[in-house]
């Protein structure tokens, strides 16, 4: 039978959690070498979904485990991997999550980082349980220099993956873009998810002014710095790559307990409702939007009924203000209108242009509002460039 899902205390755990997992297969991540995956393959650390444990489950080298899990050590030296980015950035923190790793979790990990030029030619293929990296692959990696990175988080002793102490959250300040991890386990043992907590930083050099592009979009370094519930599915999932797999990879908020007991309507079709739900996010560069996507796609039952979105133009020390109060202290003159209210459908791409879209000028925030409650599971805000005098202190803020 399944536990009970407890609920969630956000003021205990770091502020890092709040940005994107750059690491993410589901944003591009993947795993590019590996000394040892005897029990259970390297390319587990970068799931989306959280870990699970079978306890019926083996394989022909030993108990099935949903992580990287290497061989007890018998020869000298330790066991690590190396994680090119699906998204190269700012690091601001780590999660090694021994989830279900008791008696056999990683007891000491560091982690290195460097940003390269070229991306390596080499990459770990099809399922690696019960195998070690070969000499032709320690010869490749060793091009790399990877033991002389730069040492993001020394050596650090781990907690086992018991509920209470799987999660060992590591806060990282380093201003440079990082494009690949080194994870460096002592000795041996194993780590269920590896989640690299960060903004994407993109090259915007190569952006002309006329080209129109998703300023919200995590691989050009939206993210998301502010809700006001995230029960089923983060804010952060609508602004990852493609069109949402399922629900889960997308924003879905609880049923509001201020819901009316008996629904009506304005002259517009929108539920009358006392109560919204919302989501912040900073783009990736300042610009002007002139159109705007919002996919429900998958949400059937449980869409908004209505939307709108509101923008403005903050400072860093201006979004640490708000954000250090819950945006509580965030005043409705900060921001404009951008898209009004909007009727919205279940399982849908809408798209917004031209007079829908009200001309705000340049911004760097924009605030997502539904009602009363719901999920989303993509939104995209296409706009022009504007000449970036905020973006920088906002791309290293770390909240």
């Amino acid at each position: 039978m399944a536990n009970r899902p407890e609920k969630m205390d956000s003021r205990s755990k770091p502020n890092f959690l709040q940005f994107n997992n750059l690491a993410c297969e589901t944003a591009g991540g993947k795993v590019i070498f590996a000394t040892d995956e005897w029990f259970a393959p390297s390319r587990n650390l970068l799931k989306r979904d959280p870990p699970e444990f079978i306890a019926s489950a083996f394989t022909e080298f030993g108990k099935w485990m949903d992580g990287w899990e290497t061989r007890r050590k018998r020869i000298p030296g330790h066991d690590w991997c190396i994680v090119q980015l699906g998204v190269a950035g700012i690091i601001h923190g780590f999660d090694l999550d021994t989830s279900f790793f008791t008696g056999n979790y990683a007891p000491f990990a560091s982690i290195q980082a460097a940003c390269l030029d070229q991306l390596p030619s080499f990459a770990l293929e099809g399922d690696r349980t019960g195998m070690a990296a070969s000499s032709s692959q320690f010869e490749a990696v060793a091009q790399l220099n990877s033991d002389s990175w730069q040492e993001l988080i020394p050596m650090t002793q781990l907690n086992p993956g018991y509920t209470d102490t799987c999660h060992n959250y590591l806060s990282v300040t380093n201003p440079r873009r990082v494009s690949h991890i080194r994870l460096n386990i002592y000795p041996d043992g194993g780590i269920a998810r590896l989640k690299v907590y960060g903004i994407g930083q993109k090259d915007w050099s190569s952006v002309s002014s006329n080209d129109l592009i998703d300023l919200v979009a995590l691989v050009n370094g939206g993210v998301c710095v502010g809700y006001s519930d995230a029960h089923y599915g983060h804010p952060r999932n609508m602004i990852g790559l493609g069109r949402a797999a399922n629900m889960g990879d997308g924003w879905e908020t609880a049923r509001r307990l201020d819901r009316p007991q008996v629904l009506k309507v304005d002259e517009k079709g929108i539920l009358k409702v006392p109560g919204s739900e919302w989501a912040i996010f900073r783009l990736g560069h300042p610009g002007i939007i002139s159109k705007i996507e919002l996919d429900t796609n998958h949400f059937k039952g449980n869409f908004p009924d209505s939307c709108r979105i509101d923008a403005c133009s903050l400072t860093a020390d201006e979004e640490n203000s708000f954000f250090h109060n819950h945006w509580s202290s965030d005043k409705n003159s900060t921001w404009k209108t951008l898209l009004p209210p909007q009727k919205m459908k279940a399982h849908f791409r809408h798209e917004f242009s031209g007079g829908s879209v009200v001309h705000c000028g340049p911004v760097t925030h924009v605030r997502l509002v539904i009602a009363p409650d719901g999920g989303v599971s993509r939104l995209r805000l296409w706009g022009k460039l504007v000449p970036n005098v905020l973006s920088n202190s906002l791309q290293t803020s770390k909240l």
